[in-house]
């Protein structure tokens, strides 16, 4: 499985802003749904198919977060930014 992966560390209230080049699967998780979906197990996730750019996740607590971006197994490349806003 091909994906994009970055990490941020944020507050409660928090927003990660994900810049994208085109239509992908946008994904926030914790440390444990991260160790989930690289397994291919069951995973939980806040985001999902983004078909615009800009994406904006809010931090629903505070800690380490993954951001993943990927193209759901179809074939290309995509490129992201991740940042920080609040």
């Amino acid at each position: 499985m091909k994906y994009l992966h970055y990490e941020v560390e944020a507050d409660v209230g928090g927003v990660v802003r994900v810049e994208i080049d085109k239509q992908a699967n946008v994904r926030l998780l914790d440390d444990a749904n991260y160790a989930a979906y690289r397994g291919g197990r069951r995973h939980r996730y806040y985001g999902g198919l983004a078909k615009r750019s800009p994406v904006t996740l809010a931090v629903p607590h505070a800690g380490r977060w993954h951001v993943v971006v990927d193209l759901g197994g179809h074939p290309g490349r995509v490129s992201a930014a991740v940042s920080l806003v609040a």
